[in-house]
């Protein structure tokens, strides 16, 4: 399995959103800058995470895109399949030989699994602490 910048980049809209959550719309712009991004290529981007639902469009001088729901409510899994569409780990599983059919089933279900249970929560979270690490200063 393989994610593009699609997949990629749509995670990042959406982690920053979460960070973002409750506090009002925030414009693509300010995602693109803060993140090195193409604007024009997250609006892309963002049309069909808007279809799905996930978000929200607020326009006018202050507006932007919000969370259509709590980021804890929202898994990678919801982004990447509507980014990327089924989640598949291998074509034409079902003519290998059944022990590397039954392989290729397990690391397909554990990649599901992991993205079904990781929420734009979390990820929000592990975002936030590594912004907020404080290197050490050493003195000789």
């Amino acid at each position: 399995m393989k994610i593009s910048t699609k997949g990629r980049y749509g995670l990042t809209i959406m982690i920053e959103l979460a960070r973002n959550y409750g506090e009002g719309p925030l414009p693509l712009k300010s995602i693109a800058q803060a993140n090195g991004l193409s604007e024009n290529y997250l609006e892309q981007i963002v049309s069909p995470l808007r279809n799905a639902g996930l978000v929200k469009s607020v326009r006018g001088a202050r507006g932007g895109y919000i969370l259509s729901r709590n980021p804890e409510n929202i898994t990678a899994g919801d982004i990447i399949r509507t980014l990327e569409g089924p989640i598949r780990l291998v074509e034409g599983i079902e003519d290998e030989e059944p022990a590397k059919r039954e392989l290729w089933i397990r690391i397909r279900d554990a990649i599901r699994d992991v993205l079904d249970q990781t929420t734009l929560s979390d990820l929000a979270d592990d975002s936030d602490e590594e912004t907020d690490e404080t290197g050490y200063m050493f003195y000789i």
